[in-house]
């Protein structure tokens, strides 16, 4: 791909991303959603989140891995369960746990062996 081609479909992106997202902003507060989508909605963020992480986590190398030796599964448990647990007092409570047990199983557990 050329260097031209590539700032072309770079600002063919960011139109297509400004223009979605300025229909969406021009319009808000003229009218109201009905609260049944307003309270289905609430559920977006949780879903493409979970989306994006269940597969790097049961998939990190492209195969399904529920071996001892895949650190991401102690780490997405165990930031899980500090999320669980501090509900949304603490956010980085689960981002740091997620992110020691990570290190302690990719790390020294590889080396004990």
């Amino acid at each position: 791909m050329t260097p031209i081609q590539e700032i072309l479909m770079i600002l063919g992106m960011m139109a297509v991303t400004f223009s979605v997202r300025y229909v969406l902003l021009a319009f808000s507060g003229r009218f109201t959603l009905p609260e049944n989508l307003e309270r289905a909605l609430r559920y977006v963020p949780p879903a493409v989140l979970t989306a994006i992480i269940v597969p790097s986590v049961l998939l990190p190398g492209g195969q399904w891995d529920l071996s001892p030796g895949n650190a991401y599964l102690p780490a997405a448990v165990a930031a899980t369960v500090a999320g669980f647990l501090f509900r949304k007092k603490v956010l980085a409570a689960s981002i740091v746990s997620g992110l020691v047990v990570f290190a302690i199983f990719s790390w020294l557990i590889p080396i004990a062996s």
